[in-house]
């Protein structure tokens, strides 16, 4: 009557009382072990004579019969056999007390038809039971006194309901005092039930919830916490005995077994039982099963073989597989459950023989499972062979592995193995290979249009392999791929001497990568220099080039961009910017950031505003225009990178031809992420 989970034993007896308290549990729980079993052989066996009897069959067939019988009822055998005894009972006013009860028994017809499970259901009654249980005595080992089994203790219950306040009457649909004498011969069929067994009627409330069972029977071995045991528990209430029990999950497999009739098998649990005035675990697993509109309910001592034997069913679940033996002497085969339901195979078609084990593959894989057979028969080699079968659900991958016992010649007699489901395997393996099958051809397009994309880009980008000189100034440019990712950027420059002796520098960078980028920035990079070669101004050619980006093929595309124009007579600088970084320019030794002229980037809005500024240059002045790849940081804000950019372009003054690639250097380390685009204009320092 217990559910708990396990707990660890405490020790608190002295060494030799604790290890005598063990030796003491163990053979007790032998035991009880070798009693049930004996009980319930003999009583299978009692059962097993009477269906010889009532169908004139032979013992291997009446024992078959009752086999089928408890399979399609959901009961055990034992169970099943103290039922059918109890369907033996003679008519009305006949005495039940020897063999010829149940010769007349069989002349009337009283046993169900062979193969009806309905009809041996319908003789299960209180009053069948009891016959079952007389029947039952006579060949259970006695495990107590016969007078504890006499009609007076068969009165117990209505005595202990008359002297034990707060009871519930153990009565029937058949009234008081019809229900007195099935209860009274339903709790004797339990006095001879071995193990821990009880009957429960549910009490409902007014809604027809059941609020509670009511114990109308108990086997001897039933005990509750509080030491109660048989028939001390009848008419008490479930809750009354463990108050607990109904926040347990087993209340609620206990409620769906009675709504369902569907039996219920719990899994194994440990609890702790006093021993020899100390604890020990002991595993025990519940079944309950619907009888009448009641359950029976049963606590199994679980003993080692037991417990193999559920790790092996646990074994076969979580792995998904099953074990097979053939023996290859007398063509017999063993497939454990699992085996037919991975193999899709009906069990009552039987296991397939060896060699026929092959025929399960579909015809691709049949050959190299059906030779892997082959050799192991012939020659006793090992074989681990995977292959499919078709299922109404599609194709299944299953494993097969096998290995031969062979005999004192060393031919083999016998193979053992297992199958095992490796369908979701095989389904996660397929769709990894398809996946990485499309990464490889998504890489190589994308390392083609890299490719393409950036012999664009060098066409249209041109650099010059040393420093330009234009209107007076000194112009070195630089321009860094970024390093990672594969597709090429939309960074661009221009640097080049207009008409009138200007000098024209554009640092433009547009949003995204690839073919779309290059595209876009080749159309804003040969349209500006067009609209300053003929005659527009810094913040008109913004203005345009705006437009133009609004209504290009990609609508929602954005750039920046920076525009100077240098007067050599006059030594200014005017400049212009849509959304840019702001030029950097280094004077003395001390290096400061032009202020910025209004300008929002280029494709954010049809009405922009455009302002322009100005600088004058003096000799010896540098300045630098540059994008955001040069400064920005993973994770850092804008400000930290162009701080960054003071101190280093500071630090590093050398006007020798090449010294930006030092500046670079320092500033661009690790990988970089993004694109570079550096224009580096040196003012030339007046002779003396």
């Amino acid at each position: 009557m217990s559910s708990e989970p396990t707990y660890r034993a405490k020790t608190g007896a002295a060494p030799d009382r604790a290890a005598l308290a063990k030796v003491v549990a163990r053979q007790r729980a032998e035991l009880d072990r070798l009693r049930d079993e004996a009980a319930a052989s003999a009583v299978v066996e009692r059962a097993t004579g009477a269906l010889m009897a009532l169908t004139g069959r032979g013992a291997e067939a009446a024992h078959e019969e009752l086999l089928r019988r408890a399979k399609a009822a959901g009961r055990t055998p034992a169970e099943e056999a103290w039922l059918t005894l109890g369907a033996l009972a003679p008519p009305p006013g006949q005495a039940c007390d020897g063999p010829a009860t149940a010769s007349a028994t069989a002349a009337q017809g009283a046993a169900p038809a062979e193969g009806n499970a309905t009809g041996h259901e319908a003789a299960v009654t209180p009053a069948t039971a009891a016959r079952g249980v007389a029947l039952a005595q006579e060949a259970t080992p006695s495990q107590e006194p016969a007078a504890a089994r006499e009609p007076a203790a068969v009165q117990e219950p209505a005595a202990v309901r008359e002297s034990a306040p707060g009871r519930e009457p153990a009565v029937d649909a058949a009234g008081e005092a019809g229900g007195s004498v099935r209860t009274a011969a339903v709790q004797a069929l339990f006095d001879a039930l071995p193990g821990m067994t009880l009957l429960l009627s549910p009490l409902r409330s007014a809604t027809g919830a059941v609020e509670d069972f009511r114990i109308d029977a108990a086997t001897p071995q039933a005990v509750d916490p509080a030491g109660r045991r048989g028939r001390e528990l009848i008419g008490l209430r479930i809750l009354e005995c463990r108050p607990t029990v109904a926040g347990e999950p087993l209340w609620q497999d206990w409620l769906d077994t009675l709504d369902t009739g569907e039996p219920y098998t719990s899994e194994p649990y440990v609890r702790l039982e006093s021993v020899g005035g100390g604890q020990e675990p002991a595993t025990y697993s519940v079944r309950a099963a619907r009888l009448d509109g009641r359950l029976v309910v049963t606590w199994r001592r679980q003993d080692a073989s037991d417990r193999q034997e559920q790790l092996l069913a646990d074994l076969q679940r979580l792995g998904h597989l099953g074990w097979a033996t053939w023996n290859l002497v007398t063509g017999e085969a063993t497939w454990s459950a699992q085996v037919y339901a991975l193999c899709d195979r009906d069990p009552g078609r039987g296991p397939l023989r060896l060699e026929e084990l092959a025929d399960l593959a579909v015809p691709e894989d049949g050959p190299a499972l059906a030779r892997a057979v082959r050799e192991i028969r012939t020659e006793g080699k090992q074989f681990d062979v995977p292959f499919r079968i078709r299922t109404a659900a599609g194709d299944k991958h299953l494993r097969a592995v096998a290995e031969a016992e062979p005999d004192a010649a060393g031919r083999p007699v016998q193979v053992h193995g297992f199958v095992q489901d490796l369908t979701a395997q095989r389904s996660a393996e397929l769709a990894l290979l398809e996946s990485e099958q499309a990464m490889v051809a998504q890489h190589g397009i994308l390392q083609a249009e890299r490719m393409i994309a950036g012999r664009l880009q060098h066409a249209l980008l041109p650099l010059p392999r040393r420093p330009l000189r234009l209107a007076g100034l000194r112009v070195d440019l630089a321009y860094l791929p970024a390093q990672s990712g594969i597709h090429v950027g939309g960074d661009w420059f221009s640097a080049i001497e207009l008409p009138d002796g200007d000098a024209l520098f554009v640092v433009g960078d547009v949003a995204g990568h690839g073919m779309d980028a290059v595209a876009t920035m080749a159309q804003l990079r040969f349209t500006a220099k067009g609209m300053l070669f003929t005659g527009s101004s810094l913040t008109g050619a913004l203005t345009r080039l705006n437009t133009l980006l609004l209504h290009s093929r990609d609508s929602r595309g954005t750039a920046t961009l920076v525009l100077a124009r240098y007067d050599p007579e006059r030594r200014r600088l005017a400049w212009a910017q849509a959304g840019h970084l702001p030029p950097l320019l280094l004077r003395g030794g001390e290096a400061r950031f032009l202020d910025r002229p209004r300008g929002v980037l280029l494709g954010a809005t049809d009405t922009p505003v455009y302002e322009e500024a100005e600088c004058l240059l003096e000799p010896g002045d540098r300045l630098l225009l540059y994008t955001d790849g040069l400064v920005e940081r993973p994770g850092e804000s804008i400000e930290l990178g162009l701080e960054r950019l003071a101190r280093a372009t500071a630090a590093h003054r050398s006007d020798a031809p090449g010294s930006l690639g030092p500046l670079l250097a320092a500033l661009l380390e690790g990988e970089r992420r993004d694109d570079v685009c550096v224009l580096d204009v040196r003012v030339p320092t007046e002779p003396a």
